[in-house]
Order: C-alpha cells, then structure tokens, then sequence
C-alpha cells in the first residue's frame, strides 16, 4: 500500500512539474532600428512579422518588440531569446551596451542576428558575439555581394524541420568567421565567380575570400551555434536583405525554427507554424 502511494505520489508531482514547464512561455525579445525603408532593411516590420507568427503559432511564445537598444532595465528579465534585426558594424545595437549583451550569453541566453546584424566591429565585440553566437561579419575577411543562393540540400536538424531546399535571391554575406567548434552550417551555397569581381575593401573583396573561392570552398550563410557546456544557442544567417523573402514559407519557416530551438524549444516536427502569406505590400 505503502509502494503505491508513494508512486502515486511521484506521479503527482512529476505530473505538476511538467506542466509548470509547458505552462511557462518562451520569452522572445526582438529588437530592431529604423533600417532603410519598407522593401530593404525592414527590421521593424520583418521583427513584427516573426513576432506574430510566434504569438499565433499555438507553442507557448511572449513575445516583447524594441526599436534600438532597451532603455527598460526589465526588457530582458527571463528572457530565452534575443533576436537582432539591425544595422551592424559600428552602428550595431550591442554597442550601446556590451557588457549587457555579454552577461546574456553568459546567462545561457538565446542570440539570434539575422542580415546587417551578423556584423560587429571586429576586437572585443567580435569576440563576444563569436561567444554568443558562434560567427559573424569580420571586415576585410567577409564579403556582402548580392547573389541568388541555389541551396540544393539542408542538414538534419530541428532549424530545418518542416523545410525544403529552395533558392533566394538576396544580399548574402559569406565567408564569415566562426568559432572552431560547436557550429553546425545550416544554409550553404556556391556563390558565382562574379561575386568576386569587385575591389578590395572592408566589406567588398579580400585575399581570403578570394583564395576560398579559388578552391571552390562552399560558403555557409546561415548557422546554429551550441555554447559548451550547454550554455545556451545561438543563430545566424546573412539573408534578409529584402522583405519580401517573408513571403517564401521555407525562408519564413526556417527562421521561426531557430528561434525557438534558440529558445530552447521542441521545434514541431513539420516546423513552426505561419501564416501562408505574411507580405501584403512591398
């Protein structure tokens, strides 16, 4: 009698624990700038869009939207995941505050940066977003042509549930500096030989790039990033350049993956859920 009470009792208890863990929401904070207009760099409504479709999509999201940095102490407070959909290098939104952008990762913390924000000036923000995220953005190391990206296969991984190979015409920074363990290449491609033809610059050309090239390397244009010793996930890809690329559900899909596997979810099996048409107007 004793036995079964006390398993009946477990049982309880087990039971109560789960459900407090499925009741408590994955936390998203998005934050953006202004950007360029409503067709390029749209970090305010591309962030409202993703923000949406996570609020609808029926897995347990709260979702908060900051334009630049959050003056609110409290912005972050039991955050899971921080996407940034800004602009980059000197201009990024973690430069008003590294210190609080470091003691995220730290905290096991999420970090998603999708397009310009994969960028930080290189030293102390390169390394923590390195940290934090796995890669991004060096001058004169990475390049940002535009492309059309034939991405002809996917790994298998929750990121890429629910999604099939497709091909995106886009902004797509490539050859980008990673962390030598723990990324996992997400969306890679073969850019053309034409991306190669401009001058060397900060952001255009460089001997590295183009000794890559030389030897057919593939280029990897979005990635997930595990921290060791399970210290949280990271995200990054260099698409986004134009809106409209909502409107294709494998793109759409895939980056609601890696935010909620960033998140620390159970990404569903056929992907996160969306609308089938999210871009009215571009």
């Amino acid at each position: 009698m004793f036995r079964k009470m006390l398993c009946a009792i477990i049982l309880v208890a087990f039971s109560l624990s789960v459900s407090a863990e499925m009741a408590k929401k994955k936390k998203i904070v998005f934050l953006a700038d202004k950007g360029k207009n409503s067709e390029k760099h749209a970090h305010i409504s591309g962030n409202a869009l993703l923000a949406e479709a996570l609020e609808k999509s029926g897995l347990g999201f709260e979702t908060s939207q900051f334009t630049g940095w959050p003056q609110d102490p409290k912005a972050f407070e039991g955050a899971d995941c921080v996407v940034m959909f800004c602009n980059g290098g000197k201009n990024h939104l973690v430069m008003k505050d590294l210190e609080k952008f470091e003691e995220l990762i730290d905290k096991g913390v999420g970090i998603v940066c999708m397009h310009y924000g994969v960028e930080v000036p290189k030293g102390k923000p390169g390394d923590i977003m390195l940290k934090g995220m796995g890669g991004y953005f060096e001058t004169h190391w990475s390049v940002n042509p535009h492309w059309t990206a034939d991405i002809k296969t996917l790994p298998e991984h929750p990121i890429t549930s629910g999604v099939e190979p497709f091909v995106q015409d886009d902004e797509w920074y490539f050859h980008m500096k990673f962390m030598p363990e723990g990324v996992t290449p997400i969306l890679s491609a073969h850019p053309p030989q034409s991306t190669m033809k401009r001058k060397d610059g900060p952001h255009s050309n460089n001997p590295h790039v183009r000794k890559s090239m030389a030897a057919g390397e593939i280029q990897h244009i979005g990635w997930a990033y595990e921290r060791p010793n399970g210290k949280g996930r990271g995200f990054g890809t260099t698409g986004g350049h134009y809106h409209k690329t909502w409107n294709d559900k494998n793109w759409r899909t895939l980056i609601l993956n890696a935010i909620a596997w960033t998140a620390g979810l159970e990404v569903p099996e056929a992907g996160v859920p969306s609308m089938a048409k999210p871009v009215r107007k571009y």
